[in-house]
């Protein structure tokens, strides 16, 4: 018996070794978010590593082995407290989850929310078997040490879960309120700048401003920043700081008994493996507290200059939206179909009954909550007294100093999104959003596109979104219908002839034309994406983009070889009249086999033919370049639509990501924008200005003045109409 009871204890170290490591995941996920916190700034912690889903609860569930194990001799002062430090790990999970809410839908949260009290149940239940069970009065000394303390933090967490269920209760009502103030001030932002959203009339400096204002917004009326500085959320974070100062402290205390296993007088089953989980949790203990720690820190001290400025009884307010959701059940008549009435009163009274218990609960809750922040704040206003004067005198030294600065500044505290009874953002903090938003944009600036500047910077006048396209030039004798145009296929198309010049043309001129229609397109495809809310183009886009794949990667066109020999040897007249033949045998092809195929109507394959007239190559390569240049130039005046359009996204889980996006993009964009704002704009109706079809209809009857065919020096100039390249999409 005892060989075998020896054979079932073999692989309980590797077990124990199993536990660490997935107590090792947890720990570090947890510090992931709290150094990300820290790296930006944001001393809420929102949660991104370590957020509450179906992979953190099975990694949790592993690491509660010990807490669940009622068949292992887990009882020495080691056994002991790793079990406790498990239960105190569970804990700080449960505080550095509440955040994490913010993000998840209402379905969501219950489905995570019932998952995460099953554990939290269970895990309960078997401590409490555990401490009932174990009834030797060899180790009573052992019990009064550890056993208690299990039950304290078994409490503890129990309260922790308690209190993250009524607070799930209020984040709808919270998300409501949020949304309601963010949308008057949207309509307040549109109202000042509305001329941002107008076509053509932008400012790149008032543009970062509006940008800088959203993401104010945004982060204000963040769902996990809102649920950060909730009273809820500090109590939380309390109780935590709490149990692993308490945790610490034992061990502290009892270290003399910290020995190994073979010198421990009461032995393990998970024998030297007990060792790494002990480390391992006290480690992720320590960890895990810095964020819920240091939300509670930083709302006790904005409290503390607060203190004193309302009566007690606005303290101790219990606002609205903490218990609107339960008063709405409370209302609610129940989805059940009962035939009896004297049953339907019955279960009506004892879900009102119920109702009104949780109503009960909830106050006390924030009432305790509440009661936590205020004495926090009090002693933390005591403790930092004898720095005040020290304070105070380096501020006024700062405020002196930088006064012209300061004056300077924008202000943009009446952007700040908050709930009912918050006060006031505190400056520091608000600055640090701002910063926040200042980065984001510098991180732009680092990745501005150098080739797409040069290239835009030789459009003078758009002339080359009317020219690409001559109508003067006969369409195809096959050809049925022909398909519209986006700002991306004229491009590629464009380039792709200017390829097929490249035994022509300077090979550092292709390369940096290639590279700038590379950087170009990811542009245009933002403002494609965004501006064509019907999706009318996107055939069409998606066309282009698989032959830019081929030119880009392979310098070939629809399986053409645009480098080929027998296509570059000679002048470009004949490289293009053999693209020509090669694109209207595509087209023969293609008419024929749509009548036997129908999947053929897609444009993906309908060919360019190309007709031209006398330049010498270098003219033709430049002409083609500043055809391009003019193309780009005017789907970038949609640019500051596409950014304001990110800024003004409605669901409030994605709005914070969405206005990032928008900071990076504007940086990105900066020195582009700035050129194209230099340039006379022609007088298109702003609504239209999405769509190149539009530019070249008013570009027709509106012709930008031109520039004399010849320069001073007598060379020609790229932007002569008198001799031009047409390339025209025909189907």
């Amino acid at each position: 018996m005892e060989y075998l009871q020896g054979d079932l204890e073999a692989p309980m170290p590797w077990i124990g070794l199993y536990v660490a490591a997935a107590s090792g995941v947890c720990a570090l996920s947890m510090s992931a978010d709290a150094f990300a916190g820290f790296r930006s700034r944001r001393f809420w912690f929102p949660c991104k590593y370590f957020s509450l889903n179906a992979f953190t609860l099975t990694v949790l569930a592993v690491a509660m082995k010990l807490p669940v194990d009622l068949t292992s001799m887990t009882i020495g002062f080691k056994d002991n407290t790793a079990r406790v430090s498990s239960l105190v790990l569970m804990s700080i999970a449960i505080a550095n989850f509440t955040t994490s809410f913010g993000s998840m839908k209402n379905n969501d949260i219950v489905l995570n929310l019932a998952a995460l009290g099953i554990l939290v149940v269970t895990v309960s239940t078997n401590v409490c078997i555990h401490v009932i069970q174990i009834k030797d009065p060899a180790i009573d000394n052992v019990k009064l040490g550890g056993f208690y303390l299990e039950i304290v933090s078994t409490v503890v967490m129990l309260l922790l879960l308690l209190m993250l269920c009524f607070l799930s209760v209020m984040i709808p009502s919270a998300k409501r309120s949020i949304q309601s103030s963010y949308h008057d001030m949207r309509v307040k932002i549109s109202n000042e700048n509305n001329r941002l959203v107008e076509w053509g009339n932008f400012n790149v400096d008032e543009v970062r401003v509006a940008v800088t204002r959203y993401w104010v917004m945004a982060e204000m009326g963040s769902s996990q920043f809102v649920i950060a500085r909730s009273v809820a959320c500090v109590a939380s974070g309390s109780m935590c700081l709490f149990m692993g100062l308490t945790l610490f402290w034992v061990l502290f205390k009892e270290q003399h008994k910290l020995l190994p296993i073979s010198q421990d007088r009461i032995y393990s089953n998970y024998k030297w493996s007990i060792n790494c989980i002990l480390a391992v949790q006290l480690v992720g203990v320590a960890l895990g507290s810095i964020a819920p720690a240091t939300r509670w820190f930083v709302a006790a001290r904005f409290k503390s200059s607060d203190i004193g400025h309302r009566s007690f009884k606005n303290e101790f307010k219990v606002e609205t939206y903490w218990t609107q959701k339960l008063v709405y059940w409370q209302e609610r008549p129940l989805p059940l179909l009962i035939r009896s009435n004297v049953l339907r009163k019955l279960v009506h009274d004892a879900k009102r009954l119920l109702l009104n218990v949780c109503i009960g609960v909830q106050i006390v809750n924030i009432l305790f909550s509440k009661l936590v922040l205020l004495v926090s704040a009090a002693f933390l206003k005591g403790f930092l007294f004898c720095f005040h004067q020290i304070k105070t005198t380096r501020r006024a030294w700062c405020y002196n100093s930088k006064e012209s600065r300061t004056e300077t500044e924008l202000d943009y505290s009446g952007y700040v999104l908050l709930l009912e009874g918050e006060s006031g953002l505190p400056r520091k903090t608000l600055k640090n959003i701002c910063n926040e938003a200042d980065k984001l944009i510098q991180r732009g600036r680092k990745k501005q596109l150098k080739n797409l500047k040069q290239l835009v910077m030789k459009s003078e006048n758009f002339s080359g979104v009317r020219e690409f396209d001559n109508n003067e030039v006969p369409r195809l004798k096959y050809s049925s219908q022909e398909p519209p145009n986006c700002w991306s296929l004229p491009v590629v198309t464009l380039t792709s002839v200017a390829v097929s010049l490249s035994n022509i043309a300077d090979d550092h001129k292709l390369n940096q034309l290639l590279n700038a229609v590379s950087e170009g397109l990811y542009f245009v495809k933002l403002i494609e994406k965004s501006l064509d809310k019907n999706g009318d183009l996107t055939i069409i886009r998606h066309a282009a983009q698989v032959v830019w794949v081929g030119v880009e990667l392979s310098k070939k066109w629809l399986d053409i070889d645009l480098q080929n020999a027998s296509l570059g040897s000679g002048s470009h007249v004949e490289a293009l009249q053999n693209l020509s033949g090669v694109a209207e045998k595509i087209v023969t092809d293609f008419t024929t086999r749509t009548v036997l195929d129908p999947l053929m109507k897609n444009p993906l394959n309908w060919p360019a033919k190309k007709d031209n007239h006398s330049q010498t190559n270098e003219e033709l390569f430049e002409r083609l370049s500043v055809m391009v240049s003019d193309i780009f130039a005017a789907c970038l005046t949609n640019l500051v639509s596409v950014i304001i359009l990110k800024c003004h996204s409605n669901a409030i889980e994605e709005r914070e990501e969405s206005v990032r996006q928008a900071a990076i993009l504007l940086g990105e964009s900066e020195e582009v924008l700035e050129i194209i704002q230099k340039i006379d704009l022609p007088g298109l109706d702003p609504k239209k200005a999405a769509n190149i079809e539009e530019w070249r209809a008013f570009m027709e009857l509106n012709p930008p003045a031109t520039a004399s065919a010849l320069s001073n020096n007598g060379t020609a100039n790229p932007r002569s109409n008198a001799e031009q390249v047409s390339v025209e999409i025909r189907g």
